[in-house]
């Protein structure tokens, strides 16, 4: 395998645990330290660097700043949406891509313990359309998931809701 594709591959795994999606979503919003984290997912601090560390290798943060405490430094990572630019791009192996499911199923199976009274959404549809009216589809989902990316806010701010979309959307081949 090129090394390209392995970074690639190393890159989704690494986001394929529950803990890795909580701590991605996090920092969407707002860079964190692993301390920062720690308290906020009720962490070790050592086990929220390590979370970070693997993060940060595999290209999905950003250390956007750095201070001193107590002499050692804390690092603050952010989430920039769609990872490292400089990855190369393509599509991720069929069992990559379960890898990253199966972990998406764990967080999104916690978080609906959590689901108040309020609008929401939920939809499944396994079906066959044009190629317009898939394009104008994802088009719209991409969109709505872009809003929710860069308008999120800091954990409890005030006058904010918690939610919660996932999306997951693409074309299927003929079954055998």
């Amino acid at each position: 395998m090129e090394g390209t594709d392995k970074d690639a591959i190393s890159s989704l795994r690494s986001v394929a645990h529950p803990v890795r999606l909580r701590i991605l979503s996090m920092l969407t919003a707002q860079p964190m330290s692993a301390a920062e984290v720690a308290r906020e997912l009720d962490l070790t601090h050592a086990n929220a660097s390590y979370h970070l560390r693997v993060l940060h290798d595999a290209g999905e943060l950003v250390v956007e700043s750095k201070e001193k405490i107590r002499g050692g430094t804390a690092k603050r990572y952010r989430y920039v949406v769609g990872g490292d630019p400089t990855r190369p791009p393509g599509p991720p192996s069929v069992e990559d891509g379960i890898a990253w499911q199966q972990a998406t199923h764990v967080e999104i199976v916690r978080r609906m313990a959590h689901r108040v009274k309020g609008p929401s959404s939920s939809s499944d549809i396994e079906t066959w359309v044009t190629p317009e009216t898939w394009r104008a589809a994802i088009d719209l989902v991409s969109q709505a998931m872009v809003l929710l990316h860069d308008q999120a806010q800091p954990a409890r701010t005030e006058g904010t809701l918690h939610v919660s979309a996932s999306s997951q959307a693409f074309v299927m081949g003929d079954p055998e």
